[in-house]
């Protein structure tokens, strides 16, 4: 026969054989040290017993039924779950001619490369698209947009470009 108690630390249900009364345990839920009572629920099975529900009154706002808790174990594991669907390799003449490549954009705006007064825009687009390849560029767009500048006080009309590539 089993007793069926719970941790007085953390209300963790536990059922533990009646030979075991007495026993200093580790709460599984918690890690509190705790003693199992020798009083408690008395069960015949390995579960504890759920009394059957109340039976339905007249007025159903006052009658509820406590639900059966439930101690659900969920499986850990060292190592990433399998795929269950693969995705279909792309053929060899695709990714040959680099059509398997994700498409991707990247903006440099010349604001940005203005450094000590020097404006190094040319030679930051250029070391990007020696980077890309030409085999590899979709295709490069001219941008203008507007920022406020907090120094003198203005709004800035500036350039830059657009390049949509695959990498």
């Amino acid at each position: 026969m089993d007793i069926v108690f719970n941790c007085p630390n953390c209300d963790q249900e536990m059922a533990v054989d009646q030979s075991g009364v007495g026993t200093e345990i580790d709460c599984p839920s918690c890690g509190e040290h705790i003693t199992i009572p020798s009083s408690g629920k008395v069960t015949t099975g390995s579960l504890p017993v759920v009394p059957p529900p109340p039976a339905k009154t007249a007025t159903p706002a006052a009658a509820t039924v406590a639900k059966p808790a439930l101690h659900l174990k969920v499986p850990v594991r060292d190592k990433p779950g399998e795929s269950l669907i693969d995705k279909p390799k792309p053929p060899l003449e695709v990714v040959q001619k680099g059509a398997g490549k994700k498409l991707r954009i990247h903006t440099i705006r010349r604001s940005q490369c203005v450094e000590s007064g020097h404006d190094k825009f040319d030679a930051t687009v250029s070391a990007f698209l020696q980077e890309v390849t030409e085999t590899n560029l979709v295709s490069l767009h001219t941008i203008s947009y507007e920022t406020f500048d907090v120094g003198v006080q203005k709004i800035m009309t500036d350039y830059g470009v657009l390049i949509f590539y695959r990498g």
